[in-house]
């Protein structure tokens, strides 16, 4: 699949590991399962392909999340991300967030 980044942070940490913004800093094992899990939406032909790594918990939110999917980073965080199928062309994933499900509910 083709993946875009919404926030520009979001790239930072996924080619460099780290973001200028002290903002969006995450600990060294956050940011090296975050690339894992991009790495294999990336690898993926469509978001069916996913389903068997049973240890992304993949789900379609719903309620004020309504069209927004997200994977498990691990315990602690999840990446929010869009699905957009065009027709006979690969799907295009633009990741919204990584965010902490301590304070997911605020």
């Amino acid at each position: 699949m083709i993946v875009e980044f919404e926030q520009e942070y979001l790239n930072e940490l996924y080619k460099t590991g780290q973001c200028k913004s002290k903002k969006y800093r995450f600990q060294p094992n956050v940011v090296t399962k975050y690339k894992k899990c991009i790495d294999i939406l990336i690898s993926a032909n469509r978001i069916e392909d996913i389903f068997p790594f049973r240890s992304l918990n993949y789900e379609v939110l719903s309620g004020d999340k309504k069209g927004i999917s997200s994977i498990r980073v691990n315990a602690q965080y999840r990446i929010e991300f869009t699905v957009n199928k065009i027709e006979d062309k690969e799907p295009v994933l633009t990741i919204c967030n990584i965010l902490e499900l301590s304070n997911h509910y605020k």
